[in-house]
């Protein structure tokens, strides 16, 4: 709860929950990717509308890569878009999934107007060097699209806010992601404590 509004926080690993976090929030962890966030956010909204606690608002939360933008900084997410749907052979446009109703890039609520927002790409893949030059958007990671599916299907607001871990340099191994979650932890948790002082303005419906 924050002032007595409803957040269900999202993450995608254990990683990145840190401990200033831990002593704010109790998030649901969906596991990697696009697939496992879609399926876990999914059933967590279910188990809460039926519980007669569905949120009134989802918050993603976590690391993303960039090449351009600050290493270790936070960003809020002010679109998002997905970078694996490509049916362009059929003549759907690039980004938009067949038969359904939806732009390639989906706006998000900015919620501290203060905090720099940027266009985010969710994909099943890291990227890392040459992988950036074909992606038309500030920062990429592999949950935050297909979170927001899941909200629009049970009508809850997505916002999201992301700490760039990675992207000035081509990844070679685990720590070249690892090493900044520290710091993004940290930037994560002074994003909960404004959001908390921010809650009464939030939106009620998707």
């Amino acid at each position: 709860m924050l002032a007595g509004r409803r957040v269900l926080f999202v993450m995608a690993a254990p990683a990145e929950f840190g401990p200033a976090l831990q002593a704010r929030v109790r998030p649901l962890i969906t596991g990697v990717g696009p697939i496992e966030a879609a399926l876990n956010t999914g059933i967590a909204l279910q188990r809460l509308a039926v519980a007669g606690q569905a949120p009134d608002l989802v918050v993603s939360m976590g690391s993303a890569g960039s090449r351009t933008l600050e290493q270790g900084a936070i960003y809020q997410v002010s679109s998002v878009s997905w970078r694996d749907m490509d049916a362009s052979a059929l003549g759907f446009a690039r980004g938009v999934t067949p038969f359904l109703d939806h732009p390639a890039e989906m706006a998000l609520p900015v919620l501290l107007p203060d905090m720099p927002a940027v266009r985010l790409s969710t994909g099943g893949n890291v990227v890392s060097g040459a992988g950036y030059d074909g992606i038309d958007a500030d920062m990429v990671d592999m949950e935050t699209f297909a979170i927001l599916r899941a909200c629009q299907t049970f009508g809850v607001p997505l916002a999201g806010f992301r700490g760039v871990s990675d992207g000035a340099k081509e990844l070679a191994h685990y720590d070249d992601w690892a090493s900044l979650l520290h710091v993004i932890d940290e930037g994560l948790a002074l994003v909960v404590d404004r959001l908390a002082s921010a809650a009464s303005g939030f939106a009620s419906s998707a």
